[in-house]
């Protein structure tokens, strides 16, 4: 089993009853998914260029990653619809928790100059919002491999219902919040 599961499951658990008052364990809030998301707009140019970051991202979440199409023709961004723009990955159960642990271990330690990551980028619903300027802060990423530097969105989707909740589950975790 996980570390971070372990630690939900014997500390977090408890922890957060005892702290909003909680009368069952279903009540308390957990964390449902993690979801990727990668934009690839300079695709609509150079197809190698989504092949390189679907790669990347797969690499990242040990996942495959789906690949991700234009609703609507926008213009302006040249971008038709149906064009492939960006990929994504949805993490579920033990690859989600491997993730976290390896992110917040490894990858955010790995950001320049970091400080912590802002607490609030909460959506008002339990969800936090997560994002990075570059690929090359997860150490499976060989950078002499790498055809563009790109950034991300990692969403952590909560049970939670108030941002409250959802920062205190997080930083239970091990979410380095900025003080």
């Amino acid at each position: 089993m996980n570390r971070l599961k372990e630690k939900y499951l014997k500390e977090i658990i408890p922890s957060l009853t005892k702290k909003h008052n909680y009368k069952t364990v279903m009540e308390v809030p957990k964390l449902e998914k993690i979801v990727i998301n990668m934009g690839v707009g300079d695709a609509t140019q150079n197809s190698k260029l989504m092949e390189a970051a679907v790669k990347d991202l797969e690499v990242i979440s040990g996942q495959k990653p789906v690949v991700t199409k234009a609703k609507k023709s926008i213009a302006g961004f040249k971008v038709r619809e149906g064009q492939s723009i960006g990929c994504k990955v949805t993490l579920r159960g033990e690859n989600m928790y491997t993730f976290m642990d390896k992110l917040f271990s490894i990858g955010l330690p790995r950001v320049r100059d970091f400080r912590g990551v802002s607490p609030r980028a909460f959506d008002g619903r339990g969800n936090y919002t997560l994002g990075i300027k570059e690929q090359l802060i997860f150490s499976e990423i060989e950078f002499d491999n790498v055809v563009k530097v790109r950034g991300m969105d990692i969403v952590f989707v909560t049970s939670a219902k108030t941002n409250e909740e959802a920062y205190d589950l997080l930083s239970e975790l091990g979410m380095p919040f900025r003080k």
